[in-house]
């Protein structure tokens, strides 16, 4: 595996709301829980480590947040082993945000890559999906909760 080109899952979303307010519902979990994880011990700021719950999978992530800056990038790493996630928010125009989460730094290798990718992908997708749902629209969609119904609550 290459160090020049890392694997790096990517994911991206025009999301029609002002790049502050885009960039404020990753950092303010009271409107993370509306479309990612459920509970979080806190709102993110640089040099915290935080703990992001899904309750609905008995699943928790400890998260370390590298970098703020703001509007512009939340850098964070996460997992074990750790991998870095940048959410980077680009103003198209006072109203329109481009949303961009990148996911880098994978310890697999092979299959196992492959797989890490595939989830991660689909994760971020997901999240994406959420967020446009609930700023746009004002709708709490449960995609994350309802993603794997069959380890989820009924």
């Amino acid at each position: 595996m290459s160090t020049l080109n890392p694997p790096t899952v990517e994911c991206q979303m025009m999301i029609r709301k002002s790049v502050s307010e885009v960039f404020r519902a990753f950092i303010d979990p009271n409107i993370t829980t509306k479309f990612w994880f459920t509970k979080s011990s806190g709102k993110l700021e640089k040099g915290k480590t935080i703990t992001w719950q899904w309750e609905m999978y008995g699943v928790a992530a400890d998260v370390t947040i590298v970098e703020i800056e703001p509007d512009k990038l939340i850098k964070i790493e996460w997992g074990d082993p750790a991998t870095t996630v940048d959410f980077e928010f680009t103003e198209l125009t006072e109203t329109t945000t481009y949303a961009v989460i990148k996911n880098y730094g994978f310890h697999q290798t092979g299959a196992e890559l492959i797989q890490a990718i595939k989830d991660n992908t689909g994760g971020f997708t997901t999240v994406l999906d959420g967020l446009k749902a609930y700023l746009e629209h004002g709708i709490e969609l449960n995609l994350v909760g309802d993603k794997f119904p069959q380890i989820g609550e009924k």
